[in-house]
């Protein structure tokens, strides 16, 4: 981010509202909006936030994940593969015309 350009005042959004989103969009930049001096707003993209929200979906699964691995809730994987099998087995013994 460049201090200088991407950070501007609510009043500069106001005047050429137009010509930041087309900069936003185009450059994919994200856009700080300040009012009374303090950051008050983010402007940025559909893409770019889009991107983000997948970004933090990700990040919650994996820090979900390391809670449980260390709480012990986690099964080694030859438990899982072993229970599949077991799983896939029975269903085959199940299945109609198995027998045959």
């Amino acid at each position: 981010m460049n201090l200088k350009r991407d950070i501007k005042p609510i009043t500069y959004l106001k005047n050429r509202t137009a010509e930041v989103v087309r900069e936003v969009n185009e450059e994919r930049r994200t856009m700080v909006i300040t009012q009374n001096g303090e950051a008050k707003m983010v402007i940025m993209g559909v893409e770019e936030y889009d991107q983000l929200q997948r970004s933090i979906a990700m990040l919650k699964l994996v820090s979900r994940d390391e809670n449980e691995m260390r709480s012990g809730k986690t099964i080694p994987q030859e438990d899982v593969f072993r229970r599949m099998d077991a799983i896939i087995a029975e269903a085959r013994r199940k299945r109609p015309g198995a027998d045959e």
